[in-house]
C-alpha cells in the first residue's frame, strides 16, 4: 500500500516542465491523457506542468450546453471538441498561454475546490507582477480584470490525478470569443492583459507562470523536458 506523506514534513515535489510553443489541441489532449494515465498507474512519478499555445479551437466541457455556441456545430469551419473537463464552452488561440498541470493531489490536498483556488491564485499573482489586480467572483471559477475575464479554468481529476487547467489571455485576438458565450456567462465580457499593457511580452509571462506555479504548489521545476 502506497502511503502519501504530509507535504508539511517533506521536501518539495519534483515537477517536469514541458514548455512548448504552439501545439494542435487534439495532440495536446491525447498527450495529457497519457501523462495522467502514467501517473494513475505509477503514483511515484514526478508531477508535470505543460505550457503551450493552441491554434484557434473551441472546446466544450462534459456537460456544457450547445446553446452557448453561436455557429452551426455540425457544419462548421471551426475546430470544436467536447472534452472531459468541467465548465462550458471556451476558445483557445495563439497569444493565450494554456497551462495543463498533471498533479497527484494526494501529495497536496484532496480537495478540488482548494485546487481550483490555487490555480486562480497562480494567475492572480502573475497579474500582480504587472501591477494588475486580478479578482475572483463569488460562485464563478476564473480570474477577472476590471470585470473582464482574463483566465478560464476547467479541470478533470481521476484517482486524484489532474489534467486540463487554465488559459490566460495575454495578447490573443479576442474576436474568436464573439462566436460563443464564453463559459456560459452572458453578462460578462472577455479581456486580455494586452488591453492593459500594450506590447506585453508573452515569453516573460510564461516564465512568470512557471515561477509562481512552483511557489504556490511548492514544487521543484525540472526544465527542458522533451515533448
Amino acid at each position: 500500500m502506497l502511503i502519501y506523506p504530509n507535504r508539511d514534513t517533506v521536501k518539495n515535489r519534483e515537477c517536469l516542465l514541458y514548455n512548448c510553443q504552439e501545439v494542435e489541441y487534439q495532440v495536446a489532449w491525447i498527450w495529457q491523457k497519457s501523462l495522467q494515465k502514467e501517473r494513475m498507474l505509477d503514483p511515484n512519478l514526478a508531477d508535470a506542468l505543460v505550457l503551450l499555445e493552441h491554434p484557434p479551437v473551441y472546446t466544450l466541457g462534459t456537460g456544457s450546453s450547445l446553446e452557448f455556441v453561436k455557429f452551426d456545430h455540425i457544419q462548421t469551419e471551426y475546430e470544436l471538441y467536447r472534452v472531459e473537463r468541467g465548465g462550458e464552452v471556451t476558445y483557445h488561440c495563439p497569444g493565450q498561454i494554456v497551462a495543463y498541470p498533471i498533479l497527484n493531489l494526494r501529495y497536496y490536498q484532496q480537495d478540488l475546490h482548494w485546487y481550483l483556488r490555487q490555480l486562480e491564485e497562480v494567475v492572480i499573482q502573475v497579474l500582480a507582477l504587472h501591477h494588475l489586480t486580478g479578482e475572483r467572483i463569488n460562485g464563478l471559477t476564473g480570474v477577472w480584470l476590471e470585470g473582464r475575464k482574463v483566465a478560464a479554468i476547467g479541470i478533470k481529476v481521476s484517482k486524484w490525478i489532474t489534467m486540463h487547467g487554465f488559459a490566460l489571455n495575454v495578447c490573443p485576438d479576442l474576436s474568436g470569443f464573439d462566436r460563443i458565450v464564453p463559459c456560459g456567462i452572458v453578462d460578462r465580457s472577455v479581456g486580455s492583459m494586452a488591453e492593459f499593457i500594450p506590447n506585453i511580452n508573452l515569453d516573460l509571462v510564461r516564465q512568470q507562470i512557471i515561477k509562481v506555479f512552483s511557489e504556490i504548489f511548492k514544487v521543484n521545476i525540472l526544465e527542458n523536458q522533451d515533448f
